[in-house]
């Protein structure tokens, strides 16, 4: 493997890990202690994860710590299809390293909670510790009322929010973008935007590797079927596809519809500094 993919590979790895880790973490010390109060918080705690982890990252690889966004890449034109399966292999690979450091580090504090709320593990109710893996719909801890239509219109809707300000943050044709050295804080801001929005419905995955490497881990850590939303496929439709249509959506407005009239936009405007305007 040459140098550049041997980078990728680590940055991908590392970049998820991160993410993963600081976020699925905010969720549970949530649960278990009581650590973060309110929606929002947790949100925020994902939207730094996300940005330390592209600032970490971004040197090493393009920073994208989601299959969705690396296929939107792709059908954007702004990644080779070629590297796409690497990228996807690593994030998924960082997801799951990420999940497991997670069960050893809160393991015995999970199952202190499981017993001093007689929940066994595996059995319906444990839903309420598998959701520090992966996510459910509806959120466990809200009062929503969500049908699977809905759950893949809210992940589809969501991923396709988050691609199209990745996009557009990072789009040079763009003169409302920030500062490169602020994209990646104003992308963290994106994500915890639509987590506050989603979350109580889907717990706002958005991240296919982010949600299977974490939930692999609950599987086989016991949870077993109860680390799935439901019995009819409600994990693959709600947190894999969903993400990777919206993502897929996004890419194709962004480069047919939005990228051209950005461009038209900074030739006018240049035009009229020209003339004086």
């Amino acid at each position: 493997m040459s140098a550049a993919r041997s980078r990728e590979l680590v940055g991908e790895f590392l970049g998820t890990f991160l993410l993963v880790l600081f976020g699925c973490g905010s969720v549970a010390v949530t649960v278990l202690f009581g650590a973060h109060q309110g929606l929002m918080q947790i949100a925020l705690a994902w939207g730094f994860a996300v940005a330390l982890a592209i600032y970490l990252t971004r040197h090493l690889s393009c920073a994208h710590l989601n299959p969705a966004v690396s296929l939107a890449m792709v059908l954007a034109g702004r990644m080779a299809p070629r590297r796409l399966p690497l990228y996807v292999a690593s994030q998924l690979a960082g997801a799951i390293a990420a999940g497991g450091f997670l069960l050893i580090l809160f393991g015995p504090s999970i199952s202190a909670f499981e017993q001093t709320n007689g929940i066994l593990r595996g059995s319906e109710a444990s839903v309420k510790t598998a959701m520090f893996f992966g996510e459910f719909y509806p959120n466990p801890g809200m009062e929503a009322v969500v049908s699977m239509p809905l759950a893949i219109c809210a992940e589809a809707f969501g991923t396709f929010l988050l691609v199209l300000l990745i996009f557009s943050l990072t789009e040079g044709c763009n003169v409302g973008r920030p500062d490169d050295a602020l994209a990646p804080a104003f992308i963290g801001l994106s994500v915890a935007s639509i987590i506050a929005l989603l979350a109580p419905l889907t717990q706002a995955g958005l991240n296919p590797a982010r949600d299977f490497g974490p939930r692999l881990v609950a599987w086989c850590a016991g949870w077993g079927d109860a680390a799935f939303p439901d019995r009819n496929g409600g994990f693959f439709w709600v947190y894999v596809l969903a993400p990777l249509v919206g993502a897929s959506l996004a890419a194709v407005f962004f480069s047919r519809v939005l990228a051209p009239l950005l461009s038209a936009g900074t030739k006018a405007a240049s035009g009229e500094e020209k003339d004086g305007c």
